[in-house]
């Protein structure tokens, strides 16, 4: 097993992307929001609203985390196949999660929704310690690209920001 990357590395991934949102959104327009991203079918203002999901996502994944990794092996492939069969449903609710979440949310309470849920992956990342940070479990690896087939509760911390990155290109904010 490959060492940690040290605990700054991923409070400095979280925040980068926070100042990376933040400028997003103060440097956009009611144009650039309403306009297509790239590669998706939300609005750039849907898809900023899906790049605070993923955060907020794995907020609540934690605790997930924390039962199944202790669950024996034979459990976690059970749990992830049942996820993995339920990608269906979800890729719907995450689609029109998003769309709704776009357009309801100001974009102020956006970034201080973000705020507060990177606030509290960092307050729970200094509290885990490095054993917390190697504990891994089984993943459903048809929910998203950067899911893998076991993960690391490290992985976990550093997840939000790999799919932040990724949306972050598909925005079409300015052009």
């Amino acid at each position: 097993m490959s060492q940690p990357p040290p605990r700054g590395d991923i409070r400095d991934e979280l925040d980068r992307a926070r100042a990376e949102f933040r400028a997003l959104v103060a440097g956009s327009t009611l144009a650039d929001l309403r306009g297509p991203s790239n590669g998706t079918r939300w609005t750039n203002r849907e898809l900023l609203f899906h790049m605070v999901f993923g955060y907020l996502v794995t907020r609540n994944l934690r605790y997930l985390f924390a039962v199944m990794s202790r669950a024996p092996e034979r459990i976690q492939h059970g749990f992830a196949g049942t996820l993995d069969a339920a990608t269906r449903p979800f890729n719907l609710i995450n689609y029109w999660g998003s769309r709704f979440g776009g357009r309801v949310l100001s974009l102020d309470r956006m970034v201080r929704w973000s705020d507060r849920v990177i606030d509290s992956l960092q307050r729970s990342l200094d509290a885990e310690t490095d054993a917390d940070l190697q504990r891994d479990m089984v993943f459903p690896t048809r929910w998203d690209p950067y899911f893998k087939p076991r993960m690391t509760r490290q992985d976990l911390y550093r997840y939000p920001t790999l799919h932040f990155d990724h949306h972050r290109r598909q925005l079409t904010l300015g052009r």
